[in-house]
């Protein structure tokens, strides 16, 4: 063979070799260790908290599965669904956990993982719209906008073929910023995901669920074309114990919360945000590295306890913006329950107490949850519903197992076999939800008033309450 045919044959090889897609050039995580993922920045995927620690319901199951096969992780977050996919495809990542919709487009186009979270898609509109349409065939000449390239525009875009007069157009921006549109009125309608809805709507309660355009959908995980046998690992994982456990963890500490609020809630609790909150942030913020408990934690308890009115009195005698009981007050020294900063501060004093009285072992977030039930309910009865749920069989140091065990202390069958009797043990669990819910619309009014993280020094802070994600939203 001549060496000009040897040239032209090494030609040939090497552009073969270019031609392949650059999925095969990855390494596998068996190889190296290193799972690579590719994500979005957002409330429900994923996002880093006030204490710069990534968060989020996608990091949160993909860090399981990572650690089940003793893996790293390595992220490459994203602007985008279509930055997401177009990761996928290049072969730059193993793995995309986004918060996408299983779409027969995708599965053709991409190697379908397991699914984790149930969903509908949601039309969502201004509750004062009249007339709020409810029929598709009410949706002539109203102005729709949804993510572009998301999993809604190929929704509608079926809608259109099947009924005339539904227009809408793509829109470059993300599906939280669309729905802050239609909350301040300057956007008709969008499309989000049943589970973005729910997060979104207790910032903006003027929003409305107008209709749901899907029967149900499932969010997953895919990976590149023809990965069958990471996909495997990944579906038998995620339908093991081990991955249900962990999807049931998931929905208890982003979802199983959100629904306690109505309307009038949501409308009061953003007026006292603007009217009210920033007459105390300072005390909280104070409090907070004082005692290591949360300024956002300590802000929704006490709008939980008094909605922030110092002056508050209730018939059976408390009083204040932590509504203190004398005995209580007289303990940690506050000799005037009406005096603000007296209060917020023995109010946090007495949280960290119940929260220092918990074993040190219990997990965050569980062991604030604990604390606050505690507050609420006395640790006397808290330490019997502990009792009861070992005798049950139930994990005492679980939330998820402890808000079904403190209503008995409310039951007949079981109170009287415990030391301090009847309590209202439903309350406590009611009393965290909705402060877990006051949380999360707070903490973004008081980061502004927070000093940066190197410039103030606190106690140890055992739960970062629920943080600020970003800006930017899940498209589907």
């Amino acid at each position: 063979m001549t060496r000009f045919s040897l040239g032209i044959l090494l030609a040939a090889v090497l552009f073969m070799l270019a031609g392949c897609g650059d999925s095969h050039d990855l390494a596998t995580p068996e190889e190296t260790g290193v799972l690579k993922v590719a994500t979005r920045n957002g409330a429900t995927t994923y996002y880093l908290d006030r204490h710069e620690t990534p968060a989020g319901p996608e990091f949160d199951l993909t860090r399981r599965f990572a650690e089940a096969q003793g893996w790293e992780i390595e992220w490459s977050v994203f602007d985008s669904t279509s930055q997401v996919l177009e990761a996928l495809e290049s072969g730059k990542v193993h793995l995309a956990a986004a918060g996408l919709t299983r779409l027969p487009s995708r599965d053709q186009r991409f190697t379908p993982g397991p699914s984790h979270t149930d969903i509908v898609e949601q039309l969502v509109c201004h509750r004062d719209m009249r007339p709020l349409p409810r029929q598709l065939e009410e949706l002539t000449d109203v102005e729709i906008r949804v993510t572009a390239a998301s999993s809604y525009s190929q929704q509608l875009a079926s809608l259109v073929n099947d009924h005339t007069g539904i227009a809408f157009e793509e829109d470059p921006r993300s599906t939280e910023v669309l729905l802050e549109a239609v909350a301040n009125r300057t956007l008709d309608c969008t499309v989000a995901d049943s589970n973005i809805v729910k997060m979104v709507r207790r910032h903006f309660p003027h929003l409305e669920v107008a209709m749901n355009l899907t029967a149900g959908s499932t969010l997953g995980w895919y990976l590149p074309d023809g990965q069958e046998a990471l996909a495997g690992e990944a579906r038998q994982w995620m339908n093991s114990d081990a991955g249900q456990a962990a999807i049931e963890a998931m929905n208890e500490r982003y979802y199983a919360y959100i629904g306690e609020f109505d309307f009038v809630d949501l409308r009061t609790l953003n007026r006292r945000i603007d009217d009210r909150l920033p007459n105390f942030v300072d005390l909280f913020i104070e409090a907070e590295k004082n005692t290591g408990m949360s300024a956002d934690l300590l802000a929704a308890l006490a709008y939980q306890e008094s909605h922030w009115d110092p002056s508050a009195v209730s018939p059976t005698g408390v009083r204040g913006i932590m509504m203190l009981t004398r005995n209580t007050a007289e303990s940690l020294g506050v000799t005037n329950r009406l005096d603000p900063e007296a209060a917020i501060e023995g109010g946090a004093r007495y949280l960290a107490d119940r929260h220092a009285r918990l074993p040190e072992d219990i997990p965050e977030p569980d062991r604030t949850y604990l604390a606050l039930a505690s507050y609420n309910i006395g640790r006397g009865h808290l330490l019997d519903a502990r009792e009861l749920a070992r005798s049950l069989g139930k994990n005492p140091d679980s939330w998820e197992d402890m808000k079904e065990v403190l209503p008995l202390k409310a039951d007949k069958r079981y109170y009287p076999k415990t030391r301090y009797g009847y309590a209202r043990g439903y309350e406590p669990v009611h009393y965290v939800k909705r402060i877990r819910n006051y949380m999360d619309v707070i903490a973004p009014a008081i980061a502004p008033y927070e000093p940066a993280e190197g410039d103030m020094q606190t106690a140890q802070a055992p739960y970062g309450a629920a943080s600020q994600a970003p800006d930017t939203s899940q498209d589907g």
